[in-house]
């Protein structure tokens, strides 16, 4: 196994920028994503050497078996208050936050005190819910901490190996930090399966008291088969029973969606009409939230290099900060009516834009397929198509850029 550093210098600089700001920094997402290696190591190393002293710095690690005494929530806010000074100022870094008895509690009369700067991290079905966001009743600044992008794969293994085996490997194995650790595919693949049984659906169970393991594990796979497609509820249940032979109710299916988005390993996309300016109910799209765990649900057989380019690119926008649709747009006039399809529609602020993904644009009805849309569109805002194997970003005459997927996902903006 390679020690390959992964400087996560986005998310240390979301931190960095948070540091005093009187708000309980919570660095949340899927498990074995990194979030404990970046703040124990990545954002530690960051105080140290920014006139920060160990002694101003409060570790405790909650999972330790050393520390399990600290579980206990006087036993906690004991040691905090032994190691801290009356003058002083202090980061106080806890792994593992949903093992400290009443935490919300503690932690709450912690950040009274200005003389705490306070990060957590936490990684049960509890701490990983969109729950944890209402927990501390506005107190909370919430980082939500993705998988490697290809961006930080690529930058780590460049020098190694090439783009193209980068992304071969990388729609493959996706973003968890050991995988891309790992040499051996077999290896990747285990270790992805067992995360996604033993860990990612076993939490899922426990939180939600399921009765029903087999219909949550059928479940993930049928929308691993689907991502990228637009679907409905009675779409999904209609192909689970089909496939599976049951009689599972929508209304069963619609919960059980409900906790696979909770735990952040799936995200419904809804359907937006652009020129209408409104959402089209019950139509949706799903994308996971890293390739790899995809790919193992279906022992890496449905790899559809379309569909988790799409994936990618959708992961990508979601990375950098983009609230990301499904875009549709409908263009009639007195002798026709046609409904056209967006891939992206992604806002950030005050910035839009459109995002095709294509393998590939080798005859005129692919490029008509993904630029049709766009040309009705009668705004101003940025329009992309992004092309597997495109070599030169260029813009047509009707300001339409086209974009290699590498640069796409290698660029530094937008």
């Amino acid at each position: 196994m390679k020690e390959h550093i992964f400087k996560r210098e986005k998310y240390l600089n979301k931190l960095v920028s948070k540091i005093d700001n009187r708000l309980i920094k919570i660095i949340t997402g899927i498990r074995r994503c990194g979030k404990s290696y970046l703040v124990f190591k990545l954002f530690k190393n960051y105080l140290l050497s920014h006139n920060w002293n160990e002694e101003q710095i409060i570790e405790i690690k909650l999972d330790f078996f050393s520390n399990i005494k600290y579980q206990d929530p006087n036993e906690f806010l004991n040691y905090v208050y032994s190691n801290t000074k009356k003058d002083s100022k202090y980061i106080l870094l806890v792994d593992e936050i949903q093992l400290l008895g009443n935490f919300v509690a503690v932690l709450n009369e912690l950040s009274d005190n200005e003389k705490y700067d306070i990060y957590i991290t936490g990684s049960n079905s509890r701490f990983l819910s969109k729950d944890i966001e209402t927990e501390f009743r506005g107190r909370g600044d919430v980082i939500n901490l993705f998988p490697l992008s290809f961006k930080e794969v690529w930058e780590v293994q460049k020098d190694n190996k090439s783009i193209e085996k980068i992304w071969e490997e990388y729609f493959l194995f996706g973003g968890i930090p050991l995988v891309n650790k790992m040499e051996d595919d077999y290896d990747k693949a285990e270790y992805l399966r067992r995360l996604f049984n033993e860990t990612y659906i076993k939490d899922i169970i426990e939180r939600n008291n399921l009765t029903k393991a087999l219909v949550i594990n059928q479940l993930t796979d049928v929308i691993a088969s689907n991502i990228g497609s637009l679907t409905n509820l009675s779409k999904i249940c209609n192909t689970f029973n089909s496939v599976n032979k049951t009689n599972v109710t929508a209304h069963t299916l619609s919960k059980y969606i409900e906790y696979l988005k909770d735990s952040f390993l799936i995200e419904e996309v809804n359907r937006f009409d652009i020129k209408g300016r409104k959402y089209i109910k019950n139509i949706f799209k799903f994308y996971f939230v890293d390739p790899g765990l995809r790919n193992t649900r279906l022992n890496f057989r449905q790899n559809e290099e379309n569909h988790i380019m799409e994936n990618i690119i959708f992961n990508e926008l979601k990375n950098r900060g983009y609230n990301v649709d499904v875009g549709l747009v409908i263009s009639r006039n007195a002798q026709e009516y046609k409904q056209y399809e967006v891939d992206f529609v992604a806002q950030k602020h005050n910035q839009k834009i459109y995002v095709q993904s294509a393998l590939n644009l080798d005859d005129p009805s692919k490029l008509a397929q993904e630029t049709n849309s766009l040309l009705s569109l009668n705004d101003f805002f940025k329009k992309i198509v992004v092309v597997k194997n495109y070599s030169k970003t260029r813009i047509d005459q009707n300001g339409i850029i086209y974009m290699g997927l590498f640069d796409f996902l290698l660029s530094e903006e937008l």
